[in-house]
């Protein structure tokens, strides 16, 4: 299965929040959920699948492995407990959360202890997370570029990360984007807020439509069911060229998420 285009986010949402959340995303027709280790809401998560009334086949359930979990028998472990606290039998992708340079596990040891995981059935499909060409490269090297499903990475109409997307598009990698809006300051966007008030559309829809006509997989996410809704209608907007290079010239190198000591140094 390919990774689906759209899906909900789960990243800071716990307890009641994410339960309802991804309830409501399941009722609304989401069928892809991301959630991560380190987010600590799997169980939660699980809770909101055991409620919804769908087949585990018609559902795509993406976790991230933690870098305390590096090393090959804690990897293989810690995606076993992700799938029980989950409570699926498992996963559809597995993902490394961070490249994390400081740790003292070589990428070598944690991508061959995750293809190994999807060898023992726990995952259905690898891939990596917030990796640059150098690091791309090194996966394929180790892994062949067939064997990564998608490299998940911070990117927006104000990071665009254009020189990662043409390479990954050269190795068939699929690309997920998160941040896709910029922890919102996008929707606050001059030129967003004039186009979408032209098309009649929401800046939500408008910036997610812009990701999708790229080929982007999204993944926002939202606590309001009435959001969650309105940007799933981004899956239906078609925009012209025009349109989308205006978007595209909002390009400022705005990153927002670049943690010490997990960062990679970002290709320039």
């Amino acid at each position: 299965m390919a990774v689906p285009s759209f899906g909900v986010g789960t990243f800071r949402l716990t307890g009641d929040v994410v339960i309802e959340s991804v309830s409501n995303a399941i009722e609304l027709g989401y069928r892809a959920i991301d959630t991560a280790q380190i987010y600590q809401n799997e169980s939660d998560i699980g809770k909101a699948l055991k409620r919804a009334d769908i087949n585990r086949s018609d559902l795509y359930i993406t976790t991230k492995v933690w870098v305390d979990n590096y090393e090959k028998d804690k990897l293989i472990q810690s995606v076993k407990e992700s799938i029980t606290k989950l409570g699926v039998e498992y996963l559809d992708l597995v993902l490394i959360h961070w490249p994390a340079p400081t740790s003292n596990v070589a990428i070598e040891e944690y991508l061959l202890a995750l293809a190994e995981a999807k060898r023992l059935g726990l995952t259905k499909e690898i891939g990596v997370s917030n990796f640059t060409i150098e690091l791309i490269d090194k996966a394929v090297d180790i892994l062949g570029a067939e064997n990564i499903a998608t490299n998940q990475i911070e990117l927006s109409p104000y990071l665009q990360n254009n020189k990662l997307v043409d390479h990954m598009k050269t190795l068939g990698i699929k690309v997920t984007s998160y941040m896709t809006l910029a922890y919102g300051s996008v929707l606050n966007d001059s030129t967003i807020n004039d186009l979408a008030s032209e098309l009649q559309i929401t800046p939500a829809q408008l910036t997610l439509a812009w990701a999708l006509h790229k080929g982007y997989a999204v993944i926002p996410s939202s606590t309001k069911r009435e959001n969650l809704a309105s940007n799933l209608q981004a899956l239906k907007i078609v925009l012209d060229e025009k349109t989308v290079q205006l978007i595209d010239n909002l390009e400022r190198d705005g990153r927002l998420v670049n943690p010490e000591g997990l960062a990679p140094e970002w290709d320039i």
